[in-house]
C-alpha cells in the first residue's frame, strides 16, 4: 500500500505537472493524484488538504509559498519542485514549512527516488540543495561576525525580514503603508550596512540574525 493516498501536483506547466506526477507514481504506486495549475485552483482543491503536494515556486498568480504555508499547518507533507536554486526561494520555502526541495533538472526516476526515501524520514533535497544547506550552517567567518555586528533600525529590520521571506519593494511597501521609493531607500540602507549586495545575500543575514527561520 502506498504510504500516501493521494497528492496535488501545482505547475503552471503541463509538462512539468507531467513529469512529477510520473515521479510520484513511481514512487508511491496507486496513488492518485491531483492538478493545479495556479494558486487559485490549488486552494480550491485544497479544501480537503492532500497529505502530500508537491510546489512549483513560481505561479500565474502567485507564489508557491503562499500555498506552502497554507498547508504545513493543516498536516500536508510540502516538497517544493523548481527551477530556483538560490537561497532567496530556498529559505523563504523552507520557513513556510515545506519539507523538501528538488530542482526541475533531474530524470522522473531520480525525483521518485528521493520521493520514495520520505518513507524512511529523509526529506528531499537535490544534492546542490543539500550542499547549499551544509555551507550555509557552516561556522562563520570573520567578515560574517563583522557584518552581524550592524545595527539596524527598527523599520530596516521589518524591510529586511519581507524581502528576506522573497516580497517585492512594491509588496513590502504596501504591507507596511510606506511607499516604493521609501522602502527601496530603506532596503539600500540595509545592504549597506550588512555590506551585501544581492537579496541571496540579505536573506542570509535575516536568518543569521533570527527575523526569519530556516
Amino acid at each position: 500500500m502506498s504510504m500516501f493516498a493521494s497528492a496535488l501536483v501545482v505547475d503552471d506547466l503541463a509538462s512539468s505537472r507531467d513529469w512529477l506526477a510520473r515521479a510520484t507514481r513511481i514512487a508511491f504506486p496507486g496513488i492518485r493524484i491531483g492538478f493545479a495549475a495556479s494558486l487559485a485552483q490549488a486552494l480550491v482543491q485544497c479544501q480537503t488538504p492532500p497529505p502530500l503536494a508537491l510546489v512549483d515556486l513560481g505561479l500565474p498568480d502567485g507564489s508557491g509559498v503562499q500555498l506552502i504555508e497554507h498547508l504545513h499547518p493543516l498536516g500536508c507533507l510540502c516538497i517544493v519542485a523548481t527551477v530556483f536554486d538560490d537561497d532567496a526561494h530556498l529559505f523563504p520555502a523552507l520557513h513556510a514549512g515545506a519539507q523538501g526541495y528538488v530542482l526541475k533538472d533531474q530524470s522522473p526516476e531520480a525525483l521518485a527516488a528521493m520521493l520514495a526515501g520520505i518513507a524512511a524520514g529523509q526529506p528531499p533535497l537535490s544534492p546542490s540543495i543539500a550542499r547549499r544547506l551544509l555551507r550555509h550552517f557552516a561556522p562563520p567567518v570573520a567578515a560574517d561576525a563583522a557584518a552581524a555586528g550592524a545595527t539596524l533600525t527598527t523599520r530596516e529590520s521589518e524591510v529586511l525580514r519581507l524581502i528576506a521571506k522573497g516580497l517585492s519593494v512594491a509588496d513590502a511597501a504596501g504591507l507596511l503603508g510606506l511607499s516604493r521609493h521609501t522602502v527601496a531607500g530603506y532596503l539600500k540602507d540595509v545592504y549597506r550596512k550588512l555590506s551585501v549586495g544581492t537579496r541571496a545575500e540579505a536573506t542570509l543575514e535575516a536568518l543569521r540574525r533570527g527575523l526569519i527561520a530556516p
